[in-house]
Parts: C-alpha cells; sequence; structure tokens
C-alpha cells in the first residue's frame, strides 16, 4: 500500500542533525514521499561530534539537507531551540516564509543520556531541569505555536511527538526521562481532543531499542546491550527505519483516523499501553 497526501506538503521535524539518529531518518523519509522539510538542531560546534561523524565530515542539519535536496525535494536547515518561545516563533516564522505553510511537525528534538541516569535523590537539579525543559516545554512549545497556525491555516495537520517505551515501563534510574516523556504521552492525548475539531490528529511514538547515536554509551559488545536485547521479544534493536515509517503513516491519508495514541514501535518489548 502506497501512502498518500504528504507530497508537496510541508514537514518540520525537530532534533534532526545528528547522523545516527530517529531525526535524520524521519526528515529523509519526509523528503523520499514528496515533502518540503525542515529540519532543526541545535547548531552543535564541530568539536562535540563524535568520532564517527568527524570521520565523515558531518555538517549537521546541513548534510540532512543536502541529503533530502539530492533526493528531489526542498529542505530548509534551522538552528534553533525548541525550549524557548521566542526561538520557537522565530522558526515558525522562518518556515512560513520559505514556504508559505506547514502541515506536519515531527518534536523529536530530546535532551542527550548525562548525568541525570541516576535515583533520584543522587540527581543533580540542573539535569532534571535540563531534561524536563527539552523534552516536555520544548514538545509544548512546538505545539502551541505550530498547532495555533494548523487551526488559523485551516487545513488540518498532524503533531506526532516523539516519546519513548520508558514512558510507560518508568523504570529505576532514569526518572527524569521516564518522567518526561509520560508527560509527552499525556500532553498528545490532551491535546488531540482539543485540536481533533480542526481535523488535526496528534499522536505519540514510543520507540523501543534503537540502534543509533543515543545509546553510543552502551558498548554494543557488552553483556548490558545484550541484556536489553533479550528484553525485546523480536530479540533485535531497531536499525532505525521503525520510526520515520510509522511517523509517515500517521501523517498520511491512510492514517487520518489516529489520534490521540501513544503507539509503541519495540518489537514487542512493551506489551502493555
Amino acid at each position: 500500500m502506497e501512502l498518500t497526501g504528504i507530497e508537496g506538503r510541508v514537514a518540520v521535524v525537530t532534533g534532526a542533525g545528528r547522523m545516527r539518529s530517529i531525526g535524520r531518518e524521519i526528515a529523509k523519509a519526509f523528503g523520499a514521499a514528496g515533502a518540503n522539510v525542515v529540519v532543526t538542531g541545535t547548531g552543535r560546534s564541530p568539536d562535540r561530534y563524535p568520532e564517527d561523524e568527524q570521520a565523515a565530515g558531518w555538517r549537521d542539519i546541513d548534510s540532512v539537507a543536502e541529503e533530502i535536496e539530492a533526493a528531489g525535494s526542498r529542505a530548509l536547515p534551522v538552528v534553533s531551540d525548541v525550549s524557548d518561545d521566542d526561538a520557537v516563533q522565530a522558526l515558525l516564522a522562518q518556515v512560513l516564509d520559505e514556504f508559505g505553510r506547514v502541515d506536519y511537525i515531527v518534536n523529536n528534538a530530546a535532551a542527550a543520556r548525562g548525568a541525570d541516569r541516576v535515583p533520584v535523590v543522587d540527581m543533580p537539579i540542573d539535569w532534571w531541569d535540563l531534561v524536563i525543559r527539552v523534552n516536555v516545554r520544548g514538545t509544548f512549545l512546538m505545539s502551541k505555536r505550530f498547532g495555533q497556525h494548523l487551526i488559523d491555516q485551516g487545513e488540518g495537520g498532524a503533531i506526532v511527538n516523539i516519546s519513548s517505551i520508558a514512558g510507560k515501563m518508568l523504570p529505576p534510574n532514569a526518572t527524569a526521562y521516564a518522567s518526561s516523556k509520560a508527560a509527552i504521552q499525556a500532553l498528545s492525548a490532551g491535546m488531540a481532543q482539543e485540536v481533533g475539531m480542526y481535523g488535526i490528529r496528534v499522536n505519540t511514538i514510543c520507540p523501543g531499542i534503537i540502534d543509533n547515536n543515543r545509546l553510543d554509551d552502551v558498548p554494543r559488545d557488552s553483556e548490558q546491550w545484550q541484556q536489553m536485547v533479550e528484553r525485546v521479544s523480536l530479540r533485535r534493536p531497531s536499525m532505525g527505519e521503525d520510526i520515520p515509517n510509522m511517523t509517515l503513516y500517521l501523517c498520511s491519508d491512510q492514517g487520518s483516523w489516529v489520534s490521540g495514541q501513544a503507539i509503541n514501535v519495540d518489537g514487542g518489548m512493551m506489551v502493555q499501553h
């Protein structure tokens, strides 16, 4: 079955600058489907790139935009901070100036794994604040500002928020992350009921183990990695293509009656809903 309704539309994908990331693959998938794509990132300096990106001559969102345009679609790379309201409003204005419309918003930007992976009593307050600010406030601001434009535009649209199965499993030693992802699911569910009357769908995707840069602090040949994979019913991680597939479906004509859902895409790791 071919997905329809995406060609010629405008998609904004946040957190899309890393070479091995969900955001990059989502942005490329929209481009391959014929959409114009806005890719955002924080504007990392090259000295912060991991070794594989440096070796490849990677240039963050500029590289992703070039890939999209090489495949035949228009792309706009924009450095933006989703947790800053002025920056989000400036992003919206730039998108409208460049393309004249917006149809899909994919809130993928998230704080990197770091010192928040500890028990609550040991957690640095600034790390808690960082995770909540980027993950929850960022998703809220993008949904608020771009959601209002979708209402004003009057042609429907879709917001897809990238959460995690951690927001349902609620594991220990990851409470900031899990709390933020659970909040994203709640935000999506409530907003879906608020904007459905305007033909706007809001859904959440909850990925499981993705073999990309986000888990690079876990060596692939380690016992920890093997234990993680063994918790997946299909006994393998995703290489990343499964999340773009679901994202495009939720934005397509074929996904037009799906809204307010938090969909696990995790190889059967999380069966509770």
